[in-house]
């Protein structure tokens, strides 16, 4: 039986190779962006016989400064390509996890727009929904 703890560490060792990228397996207190935060959204369990099967869903948030609109745009373009650089590419790099998954797939990046911290720093950001097939 996998554990929660090590996909999520599994999916941020995958994030971390994309230069430049800060990533939390964790929600941190005071993220500093550009990062990518991996959230767990929900569990499916049972999917297969004696437990064979379980579906995770998380949620990678990527949150980069907004000190310039057009730059902070352009590195949020670049993390939903599918080429190198991208979150997609670099979570689905290795689609075990390290042997903690039978699949990973990122299906969908949603929610992209501006959110404040602390009140006064804004930050663009966007959430990928990445689905892991694991016992």
């Amino acid at each position: 039986m996998t554990s929660i703890t090590s996909i999520r560490n599994a999916l941020a060792t995958n994030l971390a190779t994309i230069s430049g990228l800060r990533t939390a397996s964790t929600i941190p207190d005071n993220p500093m962006p550009p990062q990518a935060i991996v959230m767990l959204e929900n569990v499916d369990y049972d999917n297969a016989f004696q437990n064979g099967l379980v579906t995770y869903q998380f949620r990678v948030s990527v949150l980069v400064a907004r000190a310039d609109e057009r730059s902070a745009q352009d590195k949020l373009n670049t993390y939903a390509s599918t080429g190198a650089g991208g979150i997609k590419t670099a979570i689905e790099s290795d689609k075990t996890l390290g042997g903690n998954a039978f699949d990973v797939n990122v299906s969908t990046m949603t929610n992209i727009g501006t959110v404040s911290l602390g009140g006064d720093v804004a930050m663009l950001s966007a959430d990928f929904i990445v689905t892991v097939y694991s016992n």
